[in-house]
């Protein structure tokens, strides 16, 4: 996948000042979810109006709308940062996340539009070849594009708006556990893509009670696999019996 982050934006034909600065909105947000940026990772802002071709006001008003969504905080007299993911971040992310995507499921239920599912599916196929493929990236944006379009399926801007925050983290820890490449890892993945399929089936039948069961299961997937990349197993503190010897002459 191109890495967008060392791309020359404003190298090639310059493209409109409106263009430039929604490229730099979706690029950053990408950079963001894949942590080509990190968290609390400064956001320079002379690079990127030298890259982009753009003045210091409109990199400053993707600040404030990156800001405003979760992506990105900004500190007074000293520039934008990435959000941080800290201890008490994760905390509130553990505490909101089911209570969250339960209730937009059920809403997305009973509000969805037919067009709404159809692009649902084709999103789901499209996680299932990111992961067929071993393309990660796209597997964590896939699978975020997947729960926010059951936001937009709930029709509340309320639920939206949490949900939308609550992605930002999802997928940041998601691309971490997802890089792994061990068999119990292929094999969550495919837990994963067979809620999908089950939200997918719940959805086309209206059944809310199916969707919140649904949701807990895969919540409970997506928290072990956190806690995973919260709490990794520890070094073993023992050297090979042939690099001690080594070791010791």
């Amino acid at each position: 996948m191109e890495n967008s982050r060392s791309r020359e934006p404003g190298s090639a034909a310059t493209p409109g000042k409106g263009n430039r600065k929604a490229r730099l909105y979706e690029d950053l947000k990408h950079q963001i979810l894949t942590l080509q940026l990190g968290p609390d990772e400064d956001l320079d802002e002379l690079d990127l109006c030298r890259r982009y071709g753009l003045s210091r006001t409109p990199v400053r008003e993707v600040f404030r709308r990156l800001s405003g969504e979760g992506y990105a905080y900004i500190r007074e007299n000293a520039g934008a940062r990435v959000a941080p993911m800290n201890h008490a971040t994760l905390r509130h992310f553990f505490l909101a996340a089911p209570m969250i995507y339960a209730a937009t499921g059920r809403l997305a239920a009973r509000h969805f539009r037919p067009a709404q599912l159809a692009l649902l599916r084709d999103t789901q196929e499209q996680f299932r070849q990111a992961g067929e493929s071993g393309d990660m990236a796209a597997l964590v944006l896939k699978n975020n594009r997947f729960h926010e379009i059951m936001g937009e399926m709930s029709g509340n801007i309320y639920l939206q708006a949490s949900l939308n925050r609550l992605l930002v983290d999802h997928a940041r820890i998601g691309h971490t556990f997802y890089l792994s490449h061990d068999g119990d890892m292929a094999e969550r993945q495919r837990l994963a893509a067979g809620h999908h399929d089950q939200f997918i089936d719940a959805l086309a039948a209206h059944d809310e009670d199916a969707i919140v069961r649904i949701t807990f299961e895969h919540w409970e997937l997506s928290r072990q696999n956190m806690e995973m990349f919260i709490t990794p197993a520890g070094l073993d503190p023992h050297l090979p019996h042939e690099r001690a010897e080594t070791l010791s002459t």
